[in-house]
C-alpha cells in the first residue's frame, strides 16, 4: 500500500514539474498565436503610443496673448520665450479676435511643445520648442484639395441661385470676384442667368474647410456668354482669361460696391436702380445698400475732391486719368482724402443718405472728356493677354477644364 501511495506521489510530481517545464513555451507560443490572429484581423500587437494632447484657446474680444497662456496655466517664462521666438515671424500681441491658438503637449511628460496659430488661409505660425530652444516659423497649411463643379439657374439674383445649389456662399462670392470687370452682380442679372463653375474645395483631416480657388467659369448673362480660365505662367504670375487669352481684367470695375455687399440681388422685379435717362438730368447708376456699406474705387486714380458737394452730399471724385474720372456721392463717411493715390478695388467711403436723397443708396457718375456717359455701356480697353510663348500651356487649361463647365 506504502509502495503503490509513494509511486502515486511520484508520478504525480512528474506531471506537475513537466507542465512548469513545458509552460513558458506553450505560453510563449499562444502569445505568437494571438499575435497571429492579431494580425490576420487588422489589429496592431504592439503597445498603443499615447497621443498628443492638444489644447485649443479661443480668442475672445480684448484678449491678449499672455492672459490665455496664463488661462491655459502656461508659466510666464515660457510664454515670454514663445512670444520672443515669434517676434521676427508674426507679432503674438497681435492676434484677432474670433479665431484660435492651438497648444501641443507632449504625450509622455503632458510638456507645452508647439503653439499653433492659423495666420489666414494659406498659412499657419508654428512655435516649436526644440533640444529645449523656441523657434517660430510660418508654414503653408497643407490642404487635401477635391475638385467640384457647380451649374445652376438664377430666379432672383446670383447669391441666392447658389445657396439653392448648397454652395459655400464663399464660393458664391469668388464666382463673382471672377467676372467683377464683366459683369454688374447689382444691376446686369437676369432672370434665367445661367452659371457653372470648377473650383476646389479644401479639406484637413477629412474635414471641409472652405472653397479654394476657381479654375474655370462660365456666366451667360442675357444670353450673352462670359467664360473665363484661371492660368498662372512660369513666372507665378496668374489671372482669369477667356478662351482667346485676353484677360478679364479692365481698367474700371463694372460696379462699385462689391458683390458680397449686394448678395441679396437687384434683379429683375425688385431694384433699387435709376435708370441712366439723359432726359431727366439724372446721368447717373444708383446702388441701393445700407448705410455703412463699402464704396470702393472701380479703377486706379488720385482723389481730386473728398467733401461737400450740395445735392451729392458727401462726395469723392477720381481723376483715373486724362479720359475718365468717376464720382461717388450721398456718403456717409469717408475713407481717403483729396490727393491721395487709391487702387482698384480700394474701399474709399461707405454708403450713406446725406445730400438730396430719399433713402440710403450710392449715386455713382462716370465722366468721359469733361461729359457724363453711361458706364454700363462704355467699352474699356483690355490688359495684357497671354504672351505667344504661353499659349500652347494656356490651350492644355482650357481643354482640361472645357468640357467639365
Amino acid at each position: 500500500m506504502k509502495a503503490r501511495t509513494a509511486t502515486l506521489i511520484a508520478g504525480m510530481s512528474l506531471l506537475v514539474a513537466g507542465i512548469l517545464l513545458l509552460w513558458p513555451f506553450s505560453h510563449k507560443a499562444q502569445g505568437r498565436q494571438d499575435a497571429a490572429e492579431a494580425g490576420k484581423k487588422g489589429v496592431d500587437a504592439s503597445p498603443a503610443v499615447p497621443a498628443e494632447r492638444v489644447e485649443t484657446l479661443e480668442i475672445m474680444p480684448q484678449a491678449t496673448f499672455g492672459e490665455l497662456m496664463a488661462g491655459a496655466g502656461v508659466p510666464d517664462a515660457e510664454t515670454a520665450e514663445i512670444y520672443a521666438a515669434s517676434a521676427a515671424v508674426y507679432d503674438l500681441a497681435t492676434i484677432h479676435a474670433g479665431k484660435s491658438i492651438d497648444l501641443h503637449h507632449d504625450p509622455t511628460s503632458g510638456a507645452l511643445k508647439e503653439l499653433v496659430y492659423a495666420l489666414n488661409a494659406d498659412e499657419e505660425l508654428h512655435v516649436r520648442k526644440i533640444d529645449g530652444i523656441w523657434t517660430a516659423a510660418k508654414e503653408t497649411i497643407a490642404y487635401e484639395v477635391r475638385i467640384k463643379t457647380a451649374k445652376g439657374t438664377v430666379a432672383s439674383s446670383l447669391y441666392a441661385a447658389g445657396m439653392d445649389q448648397g454652395l459655400d456662399e464663399r464660393a458664391i462670392v469668388a464666382l463673382a470676384d471672377v467676372f467683377q470687370w464683366t459683369v454688374d452682380f447689382a444691376q446686369d442679372v437676369r432672370t434665367g442667368d445661367v452659371f457653372s463653375f470648377v473650383y476646389e474645395e479644401r479639406y484637413r483631416d477629412g474635414k471641409y474647410v472652405m472653397p479654394g480657388d476657381i479654375l474655370a467659369a462660365e456666366y451667360v448673362n442675357a444670353g450673352v456668354s462670359h467664360r473665363a480660365y484661371r492660368y498662372k505662367n512660369g513666372a507665378g504670375n496668374e489671372g482669369y482669361y477667356d478662351e482667346s487669352g485676353n484677360s478679364l481684367r479692365k481698367m474700371f470695375l463694372k460696379a462699385p460696391v462689391a458683390f458680397k455687399y449686394i448678395t441679396s440681388g437687384f434683379t429683375t422685379g425688385r431694384r433699387y436702380v435709376s435708370a441712366f435717362n439723359v432726359s431727366t438730368g439724372h446721368r447717373a447708376i444708383d446702388y441701393a445698400a445700407p448705410i455703412g456699406t463699402p464704396i470702393r474705387a472701380t479703377a486706379d486714380g488720385v482723389v481730386s475732391f473728398a467733401g461737400w458737394d450740395g445735392p451729392y452730399g458727401n462726395k469723392i471724385s477720381i481723376r483715373h486719368n486724362g479720359t475718365y474720372s468717376t464720382n461717388y456721392c450721398h456718403q456717409s463717411k469717408f475713407a481717403v482724402k483729396k490727393g491721395q493715390h487709391v487702387m482698384q478695388g480700394q474701399i474709399i467711403g461707405y454708403v450713406g443718405t446725406t445730400g438730396f436723397s430719399t433713402g440710403p443708396h450710392l449715386h455713382y457718375e462716370m465722366v468721359k472728356n469733361g461729359v457724363k456717359i453711361n458706364p454700363m455701356k462704355e467699352v474699356f480697353p483690355d490688359t495684357e493677354p497671354i504672351k505667344e510663348g504661353d499659349r500652347a500651356a494656356f490651350r492644355q487649361v482650357i481643354d482640361q477644364w472645357k468640357t467639365r463647365l
